[in-house]
């Protein structure tokens, strides 16, 4: 996120230099032109075109840099894009594949979880530190502070004789883990 801030705040500083550019180009131009006009003298007049020349040539690399920096950008949110739908399309189908599987995952918590006989907010606390959740998001999540989260999850770990969070995740994980034969 701070990446892409800096490239918005990077195009957005070239487009003012674009535009000062330009304006410069645009006033020596017109200033060029009253001279001619006015009998100035010729040294002058010269300066006065390699300042238009300088800006304009300035203005149309920004632009070039600019129109190049557009055609790239487009290319990788082309191609984030593709990625984020290939990645989608695979968590479907992981999703689709495993469902048997989760909802058997689910029911077998839920079975540990009433032979612990855990209360259904000890349930709901128990399910989200299974997902990871900190006891900050566990709180906002119940509506609840911080601290009943924590007492919430104590009682939790208390009832089923674990130490916390490792060893809950560790109780329903374990076989998971097993090494796969090579055969």
């Amino acid at each position: 996120m701070l990446e892409m801030k800096k490239i918005l705040y990077e195009g957005r500083f070239r487009l003012y230099l674009l535009g000062a550019f330009v304006l410069i180009g645009l006033l020596a131009g017109i200033d060029v032109i009253a001279d001619v006009r006015g009998g100035t003298h010729l040294t002058h007049i010269a300066v006065e075109i390699l300042v238009f020349t300088i800006a304009t040539s300035s203005a149309f690399l920004i632009y070039f840099h600019l129109h190049k920096e557009a055609i790239e950008a487009r290319q990788l949110i082309s191609e984030l894009t593709t990625d984020l739908q290939k990645n989608r399309q695979e968590a479907i189908e992981w999703k689709n594949e495993t469902q048997t599987l989760l909802q058997g995952l689910g029911a077998s918590i839920n079975n540990q979880f009433e032979r612990w006989k855990l209360t259904p907010s000890e349930k709901e606390i128990g399910l989200f530190l299974l997902k990871g959740l900190s006891h900050k998001e566990v709180a906002y999540a119940r509506g609840v502070s911080e601290a009943t989260a924590r007492q919430q999850a104590g009682a939790v770990y208390k009832k089923a004789g674990l130490l916390g969070r490792h060893d809950l995740a560790a109780f329903f994980l374990e076989e998971l883990a097993l090494p796969l034969n090579d055969e």
